[in-house]
């Protein structure tokens, strides 16, 4: 008799996925915001990236520059501080929480326009 054995990796479990990911609805208001701030003449650029341990939305003034701010999207911090975080160059966290739309009205502040 032959045993079958799986060809997942041991590593990752099903349950747990090998990429955070924003979803739909959050993308689309991370996406209002920006768009918003384009339509201003704020931002010009913005980049994705989904790592195993969160996503991270990056906005830029311009293609060539660092990220102005970067919008975190960090699951293990469900339960603490909350998932959602706006970080300003340098590491220093402008907003954190669990709602995203409250998170994201940290943009809506005359202050953050840039000249």
């Amino acid at each position: 008799m032959t045993n079958i054995i799986p060809l997942r990796s041991h590593s990752a479990s099903p349950q747990t996925p090998s990429q955070i990911a924003f979803m739909r609805t959050e993308l689309s208001a991370i996406l209002n915001v920006y768009g918003q701030m384009v339509s201003k003449g704020d931002w010009k650029d913005y980049a994705m990236d989904f790592l195993p341990d969160r996503a991270i939305f990056s906005i830029y003034r311009k293609a060539s520059e660092h990220a102005l701010y970067r919008i975190e999207k960090v699951p293990a911090l469900r339960n603490k501080q909350g998932q959602f975080a706006v970080i300003a160059p340098g590491g220093l966290v402008l907003k954190r929480g669990h709602d995203l739309q409250t998170v994201l009205k940290i943009f809506d502040k005359q202050r953050f326009r840039v000249t």
